[in-house]
Protein backbone atom coordinates (compact mmCIF):
# COMPACT_ATOMS: atom_id res chain seq x y z
CA UNK A 1 0.00 0.00 0.00
CA UNK A 2 3.22 2.25 0.99
CA UNK A 3 4.25 2.34 -3.07
CA UNK A 4 0.70 3.45 -3.75
CA UNK A 5 0.48 6.44 -1.85
CA UNK A 6 4.30 7.61 -2.88
CA UNK A 7 3.76 6.51 -6.43
CA UNK A 8 0.70 9.44 -6.30
CA UNK A 9 3.18 11.83 -4.53
CA UNK A 10 5.52 11.70 -6.89
CA UNK A 11 2.90 11.85 -9.97
CA UNK A 12 1.55 14.67 -8.32
CA UNK A 13 4.61 16.97 -7.18
CA UNK A 14 3.77 19.60 -9.70
CA UNK A 15 -0.22 19.21 -9.23
CA UNK A 16 0.43 20.11 -5.51
CA UNK A 17 1.64 24.01 -6.14
CA UNK A 18 -1.41 24.39 -8.78
CA UNK A 19 -3.44 23.08 -6.40
CA UNK A 20 -3.10 25.39 -3.63
CA UNK A 21 -2.79 28.86 -5.97
CA UNK A 22 -6.11 27.41 -7.80
CA UNK A 23 -7.19 27.53 -4.20
CA UNK A 24 -6.34 30.87 -3.31
CA UNK A 25 -7.20 31.83 -6.19
CA UNK A 26 -11.04 30.59 -5.91
CA UNK A 27 -10.85 32.02 -2.49
CA UNK A 28 -9.96 35.91 -3.49
CA UNK A 29 -11.87 35.65 -6.75
CA UNK A 30 -15.25 33.64 -5.72
CA UNK A 31 -15.58 33.26 -2.10
CA UNK A 32 -15.21 37.31 -0.84
CA UNK A 33 -17.73 38.09 -3.42
CA UNK A 34 -19.99 35.70 -2.39
CA UNK A 35 -19.75 36.11 1.08
CA UNK A 36 -20.06 39.75 0.90
CA UNK A 37 -22.91 39.49 -1.48
CA UNK A 38 -24.89 37.58 1.18
CA UNK A 39 -23.97 39.34 4.10
CA UNK A 40 -25.15 42.41 2.72
CA UNK A 41 -28.12 40.60 1.18
CA UNK A 42 -28.88 38.78 4.34
CA UNK A 43 -28.68 42.23 6.71
CA UNK A 44 -32.37 42.60 6.92
CA UNK A 45 -32.79 39.30 8.50
CA UNK A 46 -33.57 37.57 5.67
CA UNK A 47 -32.25 36.90 1.96
CA UNK A 48 -33.11 39.56 -0.34
CA UNK A 49 -31.66 37.97 -3.85
CA UNK A 50 -32.42 40.82 -5.13
CA UNK A 51 -29.67 42.68 -3.25
CA UNK A 52 -27.50 39.80 -3.41
CA UNK A 53 -27.26 39.60 -7.26
CA UNK A 54 -26.68 43.33 -7.67
CA UNK A 55 -24.34 43.36 -5.36
CA UNK A 56 -21.80 40.02 -6.71
CA UNK A 57 -22.55 40.98 -10.03
CA UNK A 58 -21.12 44.62 -8.56
CA UNK A 59 -17.73 43.01 -6.77
CA UNK A 60 -17.08 39.83 -8.88
CA UNK A 61 -14.87 42.26 -10.90
CA UNK A 62 -12.78 43.85 -7.86
CA UNK A 63 -11.98 40.92 -5.63
CA UNK A 64 -9.01 42.41 -3.60
CA UNK A 65 -11.61 45.56 -2.81
CA UNK A 66 -14.12 43.26 -1.68
CA UNK A 67 -11.58 40.67 0.23
CA UNK A 68 -10.91 44.29 2.24
CA UNK A 69 -14.89 45.22 2.62
CA UNK A 70 -15.35 41.94 3.89
CA UNK A 71 -13.42 42.38 6.90
CA UNK A 72 -14.13 46.18 6.90
CA UNK A 73 -17.74 45.84 7.49
CA UNK A 74 -18.19 42.67 9.46
CA UNK A 75 -18.49 39.95 6.95
CA UNK A 76 -15.45 37.97 8.30
CA UNK A 77 -17.65 35.60 9.67
CA UNK A 78 -19.65 34.61 6.29
CA UNK A 79 -16.43 34.66 4.71
CA UNK A 80 -14.70 31.88 6.75
CA UNK A 81 -17.84 29.55 7.11
CA UNK A 82 -18.26 29.99 3.12
CA UNK A 83 -14.48 28.99 2.88
CA UNK A 84 -14.61 26.46 4.84
CA UNK A 85 -17.38 24.89 2.88
CA UNK A 86 -15.88 25.30 -0.29
CA UNK A 87 -12.37 23.93 0.78
CA UNK A 88 -14.09 20.74 1.89
CA UNK A 89 -15.64 20.45 -1.28
CA UNK A 90 -12.32 21.41 -3.05
CA UNK A 91 -10.33 18.47 -0.52
CA UNK A 92 -12.67 15.82 -1.90
CA UNK A 93 -12.37 16.31 -5.35
CA UNK A 94 -8.34 16.71 -4.43
CA UNK A 95 -8.18 13.50 -3.00
CA UNK A 96 -10.30 11.95 -5.32
CA UNK A 97 -7.80 12.91 -8.21
CA UNK A 98 -5.03 12.03 -5.59
CA UNK A 99 -6.67 8.51 -4.83
CA UNK A 100 -7.44 7.86 -9.10
CA UNK A 101 -3.22 9.17 -9.73
CA UNK A 102 -2.28 6.42 -7.53
CA UNK A 103 -0.11 3.18 -9.59
CA UNK A 104 -2.40 0.42 -9.99
CA UNK A 105 0.30 -1.96 -9.13
CA UNK A 106 4.11 -2.12 -7.52
CA UNK A 107 6.05 -2.23 -10.85
CA UNK A 108 3.69 0.31 -12.69
CA UNK A 109 6.44 3.31 -14.36
CA UNK A 110 9.09 0.75 -14.20
CA UNK A 111 10.27 0.28 -17.39
CA UNK A 112 10.00 -3.18 -18.83
CA UNK A 113 13.64 -4.60 -19.78
CA UNK A 114 15.78 -2.23 -17.26
CA UNK A 115 17.64 -3.50 -14.47
CA UNK A 116 14.76 -2.14 -11.81
CA UNK A 117 13.55 -5.88 -11.25
CA UNK A 118 16.56 -5.83 -8.50
CA UNK A 119 17.89 -4.06 -6.27
CA UNK A 120 21.30 -3.73 -4.09
CA UNK A 121 23.26 -5.18 -6.62
CA UNK A 122 21.14 -8.66 -7.02
CA UNK A 123 21.85 -9.02 -10.28
CA UNK A 124 25.16 -9.54 -10.32
CA UNK A 125 24.64 -12.90 -9.02
CA UNK A 126 23.52 -13.30 -12.34
CA UNK A 127 25.46 -10.69 -14.27
CA UNK A 128 28.80 -8.56 -14.53
CA UNK A 129 29.29 -5.31 -14.28
CA UNK A 130 31.68 -4.84 -16.18
CA UNK A 131 32.07 -6.82 -19.51
CA UNK A 132 29.86 -9.01 -21.63
CA UNK A 133 26.47 -9.08 -23.89
CA UNK A 134 25.15 -5.65 -23.04
CA UNK A 135 21.56 -6.14 -21.59
CA UNK A 136 20.78 -2.43 -20.23
CA UNK A 137 23.06 0.46 -19.32
CA UNK A 138 24.70 -1.14 -16.41
CA UNK A 139 24.27 -4.97 -16.85
CA UNK A 140 26.17 -7.52 -18.77
CA UNK A 141 25.80 -10.95 -19.16
CA UNK A 142 29.37 -12.67 -19.00
CA UNK A 143 30.12 -14.95 -21.76
CA UNK A 144 32.57 -16.68 -19.92
CA UNK A 145 30.23 -18.23 -17.15
CA UNK A 146 29.29 -22.05 -16.68
CA UNK A 147 26.32 -22.84 -18.73
CA UNK A 148 23.55 -20.93 -20.95
CA UNK A 149 24.57 -17.77 -22.15
CA UNK A 150 21.86 -17.44 -25.19
CA UNK A 151 20.74 -14.01 -25.57
CA UNK A 152 16.82 -13.44 -26.75
CA UNK A 153 16.73 -9.96 -28.17
CA UNK A 154 12.79 -8.69 -27.97
CA UNK A 155 12.15 -5.81 -29.79
CA UNK A 156 12.00 -4.93 -33.55
CA UNK A 157 14.70 -3.35 -36.00
CA UNK A 158 13.95 0.32 -37.50
CA UNK A 159 15.64 1.44 -40.96
CA UNK A 160 15.50 4.44 -41.79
Amino acid sequence: MNYKIEGAIRRNRKNFIIFAILWIFIAIVFVSPFAYSSHLAGLDGKMNLAVFFKTFGETIGKPLETLGNVFSQGAGGTYFSTLLVVTIIYSVFFFIGFVRSAPKNEFSDIEHGSSDWSQRGEQYQILSRNKGIILAEDNFLPVDKRGNVNVLVVGRIRFW
